[in-house]
């Protein structure tokens, strides 16, 4: 269910591949993702992450419906329930830029998925929307995403309603980093992760990690902790590195952690 590749620049490529289902979010797609992930944070040739589909219209549905509905006892869905927020916080956590390749409609929980990566790039046709409520059901695990990335009132809107919206919607609302037409989409993705790839991949790390850990406190806390992750900046060879080759006209050579 999913396919994983890293090429030449450092980019890992984890490709949603269970068409049938239209890339539902089911236990055993978010395992493999997790793996993924997990297996791209720890290898020192990734620089950053690509998350896409092999969906030609969906990058995902969402949530496994049929999951929903089925007659487990609900212990059992509750134990299963931990996947959602794993894989949340590991994209968070992941020390590596991801990019979310948005190449066909974002849906219910892989809208939540899309809101957790750091760079949203979408096809022109694309929706986005969590159409739960539809179904009887609330997108409770990725609320606090939508609140976090959305504005309170068109937050209430998408969940509320269950609309989708298009993918320059979504880029008005600041969510969507570029909408991009279909001819170029596979280009425009290539080009942005070949760009992040080329990066110095410990300051990318140090500045994610910073981001990470200081989203959610007050401002003196923050600053407190950006103040020490600059400080280590200063003690880095890649910060020495890089304004040596500003200065000299060149291309920089970055350690490779």
């Amino acid at each position: 269910m999913i396919r994983y590749r890293v090429d030449e620049h450092g980019a890992a490529f984890v490709t949603l591949d269970d068409p049938a289902t239209r890339n539902a979010l089911s236990d055993e797609l978010l395992d493999g993702l997790l793996r993924a992930l997990e297996g791209a944070r720890d290898d020192d040739a990734v620089r950053v992450v690509v998350l896409e589909s092999s969906h030609e219209r969906v990058f995902s549905s969402g949530g496994n419906l049929k999951a929903f509905a089925d007659q487990r006892p609900p212990i059992t869905k509750y134990a299963g329930l931990d996947r959602f927020p794993r894989l949340f916080t590991t994209i968070a956590a992941l020390g590596k830029p991801v990019i979310c390749a948005a190449g066909g409609d974002v849906l219910a929980g892989a809208f939540g998925l899309a809101l957790a990566c750091d760079l949203v790039l979408a096809k022109e046709t694309v929706r986005f929307g969590c159409p739960e409520i539809n179904v009887g059901a609330f997108p409770f695990m990725i609320s606090a995403l939508i609140y976090r990335n959305v504005p309170r009132m068109k937050a209430n809107e998408l969940m509320m309603l269950g609309d989708t919206i298009s993918a320059h919607e979504a880029a008005e609302l600041g969510f969507v980093n570029k909408v991009v037409p279909a001819a170029g989409f596979d280009d425009t993705v290539r080009d942005w992760a070949h760009r992040v790839a080329a990066k110095s991949p410990l300051l990318m790390k140090l500045g994610k990690d910073a981001l990470d850990t200081t989203r959610d406190l007050g401002l003196r806390e923050a600053l407190d902790v950006l103040r020490a992750q600059l400080a280590l900046a200063f003690t880095t060879e890649d910060l020495v590195e890089g304004v040596r080759a500003f200065r000299e006209k060149r291309s920089p050579v970055w350690q490779r952690r």
